[in-house]
């Protein structure tokens, strides 16, 4: 199989190290695309020069599958730019947020069009993409597909491709949501007077090991809470905070606002 990558930003660099690591296409058969030319120098310190373009030097794509992964804001510039035209047997893998199947089949005039909705773990092979496909799309090509996103972590089939949205809200964008509470409480752990590396260690082997009592637990999240707020003690004294300060629906709202954001998108 032959695989082409139209924006070779993080997500797409972290696809193609997938596929290659996983030996699921060789080497030769990778084709990165990106828009500005003052990027390929560092592209090519990991992937041969020789497998690098610009979009303007791209005349012809040699791929059975083309990977969309630009920024939706950037994609009807990038199709009104396009120095090719799609054969009738190549599939498109669609990797931005918001822009609707239809959308890309009109712009693109090309019915093969699956989506998908991957997030920043694929980077270490963690990742988890949930995913659609347009009609017309065989068994066989949808496994093909799945194989290479397998690659990145783990998939889910949805065939309702509105919950895409919000599969955006929660794991595309939920890498972030964590980072912003873990950054939370290391500041939290600096101004008690622990060192900043150290808040660090503590906050995040803690992450590590919640994570590992969630996977390995029948009890449900409310059960494990319990456990660990004992009545009238400390952890009960901090959850008292955050629901006083209604924290739950914050966080709840923010995911709402992410998914109404990626609805936007594809305007």
């Amino acid at each position: 199989m032959k695989i082409a990558i139209l924006g070779a930003g993080n997500m797409g660099l972290s696809f193609s190290k997938s596929f290659l690591k996983y030996e699921l296409i060789k080497p030769q058969d990778l084709h990165l695309i990106t828009r500005s030319e003052s990027k390929i120098s560092k592209i090519a310190e990991e992937f041969p020069k020789s497998q690098i373009s610009t979009f303007e030097e791209t005349h012809e794509l040699d791929a059975d599958l083309i990977i969309i992964a630009v920024k939706p804001q950037d994609f009807q510039h990038v199709t009104q730019n396009f120095q090719f035209t799609l054969k009738e047997n190549q599939m498109v893998l669609s990797i931005m947020a918001g822009i609707k199947i239809e959308k890309i089949q009109t712009l693109l005039n090309h019915p093969l069009v699956v989506r998908a909705m991957p997030n920043s773990p694929t980077l270490l092979g963690m990742g988890i993409t949930g995913y659609t496909a347009a009609g017309g799309i065989s068994f066989s090509q949808l496994i093909n597909i799945e194989r290479l996103l397998n690659s990145t972590g783990r998939s889910v089939y949805l065939e309702n491709e509105d919950l895409l949205d919000g599969v955006t809200a929660l794991s595309g964008s939920g890498p972030a949501y964590f980072y912003y509470i873990v950054d939370a409480m290391i500041k939290a752990g600096v101004e008690m007077g622990i060192d900043e590396n150290l808040s660090k260690l503590f906050v995040q082997q803690t992450m590590l090991g919640a994570y590992h009592l969630i996977n390995n637990s029948d009890k449900s999240l409310e059960e494990l809470i319990k456990d660990v707020a004992s009545k009238g003690g400390t952890t009960e004294a901090a959850l008292k905070t955050f629901e006083d300060n209604s924290f739950k629906d914050i966080l709840k709202n923010g995911i709402l606002n992410a998914e109404k954001r990626a609805k936007e998108l594809n305007g």
